[in-house]
């Protein structure tokens, strides 16, 4: 045998050799003897981790259980392999890895001496368990893959190591492609089916103690329908719209059934408490479903329905008496207002003039009075209502569309508003000052442009 010395190995050239009937038996006595990496005397190859930052630990093993578990060790092991190294008199075989990988490589090293391994063994979380893969992988160790696989299917995610493993997973085989499983995409047959069940749930007012639950679901299926750095999950077509639309309805429904008794009740003390919460309830739904149409481009039913009920509606929660519970409840019906009144001031739904003239004289006063009410109680209530506290932004999209809408109307229909709120003692809110300007201008211009149109009464 040809020998040529080196600093640290001898490597010599490897030749089959004919073993004795001793060394057989002693070799197969090896296999059936339980081992344990690091044994010095019973093993017969070191593995040397190396590191480019000259880091170099060696570990005694076992040909038998390294071989048999991983095909790099049984290439580097083979009679194929040209050369091999020799280190305390035993087979020697090098791996070099990145710093930060060694100790993956360690415990890939100790599992290969494990019989079945159990998450306790090793996994140690999402992460430790990718860079155990990862070398597992490298050094082909099938029972490693495989149980790293499982675990990896088998634990939740957080987002960083959800973007780690989409990084990592992808170039490592077909055999742990199964771990992507559940960010693969999902047909659009099941998107339908889970989009139209949370809208059933979502719109089926159920009790407060799963308040939680439906405020979630609402928030997803808005999401769902939302276009951001990705394509919306779902494309509402016909169908869908249908659906939505007929949960809607059935919403809106049970909000007209519970002002009915409101409507007959006098209005000399407070409402029930139980009914309040109902409503504003379901007028949470309400805003919540407008913006689900508006997404959908739907919104033309409710609106019609909306500005049909105005009268009862404002009827129903104007009250004489008012608390903090009645003005929460006015100000989740002014929360609905707005998404109608900017579907019609901005065209998304069209309605004729007579309508819209109706729209404005009937929600202007609800709302520009609720404002203030809204505003003493902020001022005069020493706890800190959140519910009060409305988004500034809501009022205003209210002014907004109000404008809107004014400028849309006839001209002598704009004057008598704009009077109107001239005198008002709520003048402040919302602000028509806009509306007004405008007004002016036509008005003082109109008669010059409509003598160049030769349209002029009596022309």
């Amino acid at each position: 045998m040809l020998f040529k010395i080196c600093k640290h190995c001898i490597y010599h050239d490897r030749r089959p050799l004919l073993l004795s009937k001793r060394d057989r038996e002693s070799k197969n006595k090896k296999k059936t003897t339980p081992c344990n990496i690091g044994d010095k005397p019973t093993s017969d190859v070191v593995v040397r981790l190396r590191t480019e930052e000259s880091r170099d630990d060696r570990f005694y093993c076992h040909s038998h259980i390294i071989i048999e578990k991983s095909t790099y060790f049984a290439e580097r092991l083979s009679d194929k392999w040209p050369t091999c190294q020799i280190l305390d008199s035993r087979n020697c075989v090098e791996v070099y890895c990145q710093e930060s990988d060694f100790d993956h490589h360690v415990t890939v090293l100790r599992l290969l001496y494990v019989a079945e391994i159990s998450v306790s063994e090793a996994w140690n979380g999402v992460k430790n368990a990718l860079g155990i893969l990862q070398v597992a992988v490298k050094l082909g160790c099938p029972q490693i893959v495989c149980a790293c696989v499982d675990y990896l299917e088998a634990m939740p995610w957080e987002e960083a190591e959800e973007d780690e493993i989409l990084r990592i997973i992808p170039g490592l085989g077909s055999n742990v492609k199964p771990i992507l499983a559940r960010l693969h995409p999902v047909n659009p047959s099941t998107v339908r089916l889970i989009f139209l069940s949370a809208v059933h749930f979502a719109t089926s007012s159920p009790p407060p103690s799963m308040n939680e639950l439906k405020f979630s679901t609402q928030e997803q299926l808005e999401y769902m329908l939302t276009e951001d750095d990705d394509a919306p999950l779902l494309t509402a077509d016909e169908e869908i719209k249908s659906q939505v639309g007929i949960c809607v309805k059935s919403l809106l429904i049970r909000f007209y059934d519970l002002l009915e008794p409101l409507l007959c009740e006098p209005k000399e003390g407070l409402f029930e408490l139980d009914e309040l919460t109902m409503l504003k309830s379901i007028l949470s739904d309400l805003a919540w479903a407008c913006q689900i149409l508006s997404k959908m481009e739907t919104m033309k039913e409710l609106v019609h329905s909306w500005v049909d009920a105005s009268e009862k509606i404002v009827k129903a929660v104007k009250g004489e008496m008012l608390d903090l519970e009645l003005l929460e409840t006015r100000i989740k019906v002014v929360e609905v207002s707005a998404k109608v009144l900017e579907a019609i001031a901005y065209g998304s739904v069209i309605l004729a003039t007579a309508k819209r003239l109706h729209v404005v004289k009937v929600w202007l006063p609800f709302v520009r009075v609720t404002k203030s009410l809204v505003d003493d109680a902020i001022s005069t209530n020493d706890e800190d209502n959140t519910v009060l506290k409305t988004d500034s932004e809501l009022w205003q999209s209210i002014e907004s569309a109000f404008v809107s809408m004014i400028l849309a109307l006839p001209s002598i229909d704009q004057a008598e508003i704009l009077s109107e709120w001239l005198e008002s003692e709520y003048i402040k809110y919302p602000d028509l000052t806009e509306a007004f300007e405008v007004w002016c201008y036509r008005s003082k211009v109109s008669k010059r442009r409509m003598a160049s149109l030769r349209v002029l009464p009596g022309m």
